[in-house]
């Protein structure tokens, strides 16, 4: 049985955060405190409005929970699964997204070195991992699981595959951005391979070793949450996300999801604002100060 109430007021409340949203980015703040109070609520009403209207689409259609559940009862089932749910989080994100993250990025790093200084294996081993990066996680995990495996060792290889090449084609890249300018100066000065690496190819390389690292940071929880369907003891947020859904348990399903977006959320967020500390002086940053 339909409830008009529902959609209708959902409505109006989107209707309301459009028009502050709109009145929000049309402002000229003359303030910097100001424009980043605007820059910060902008998403948040946008988020709450869409929270608001799912809620009233879902109440005034009446749409069946296992199609899809309101974010009240998913609110309400992540509340009274919160030891479940942290139990999973460790498991996925603390021990297998984590550990996978730093050795296939410090790995990825330090080869690219390698490569930088090989001009045989820059041409002999990119070309392969652009074809490795290539590859399908769901083809990756089930070897991963065979070679490791079921618990969160497996999900740890299949998330160093899955964040190396990119961290070491965007390192390469990186460090070859210095102009053959500011290269030939640091040569007028005597300075040899490791001085002008650290000085002057390492500090140009830092943007785009942190796109690297920005793009990792979902890969990772992605490839983790893949490889649990294909193999992992009974805990992690992909066993809980296939187990559930066997069960036709969707809002326990979309608990986990919300949970998997707030954490990966978070870690973006952090790798950003890392970057912003490190790149201080790059052009991007320092636009986005004025």
């Amino acid at each position: 049985m339909s409830n008009p109430v529902w959609l209708i007021g959902a409505i109006i409340f989107w209707l309301a955060a459009w028009a502050l949203n709109e009145w929000l980015v049309r402002q000229r703040f003359h303030t910097f405190t100001a424009k980043r109070a605007s820059n910060i609520a902008v998403p948040l009403i946008f988020g709450a409005a869409i929270i608001v209207l799912w809620e009233g689409v879902v109440r005034g259609f009446s749409i069946p929970s296992i199609l899809l559940p309101a974010p009240s009862a998913i609110f309400l089932r992540l509340i009274s699964s919160l030891p479940i749910l942290w139990a999973d989080f460790r498991q996925t994100f603390l021990k297998s997204v984590l550990t996978g993250y730093v050795l296939g990025c410090g790995l990825g790093f330090g080869v690219a070195i390698l490569i930088d200084r090989s001009p045989f294996l820059q041409r002999g081993l990119l070309p392969i991992g652009n074809f490795v990066s290539a590859l399908p996680v769901v083809g990756i995990a089930p070897i991963m699981v065979m070679w490791f495996g079921f618990d969160w060792q497996s999900k740890v290889a299949v998330v160093v595959i899955m964040t190396f090449f990119p961290m070491l084609v965007n390192t390469v890249q990186g460090l070859a951005a210095s102009s053959h300018m500011e290269r030939d100066l640091m040569h007028t000065y005597a300075a040899g391979w490791w001085p002008t690496l650290v000085k002057l190819r390492l500090p140009a390389a830092w943007p785009f070793i942190f796109n690297a690292l920005k793009i990792n940071s979902t890969l990772a929880l992605i490839g983790a949450i893949v490889a649990e369907f294909f193999g992992t003891p009974i805990v992690g947020m992909g066993f809980r996300i296939s187990a559930e859904m066997g069960r036709s348990n969707v809002d326990m399903v979309w608990a986990e999801i919300a949970i998997a977006a707030i954490a990966g959320s978070g870690f973006y967020g952090l790798v950003a604002l890392a970057e912003r500390a490190v790149t201080f002086w790059h052009p991007s940053v320092r636009s986005g100060r004025t």
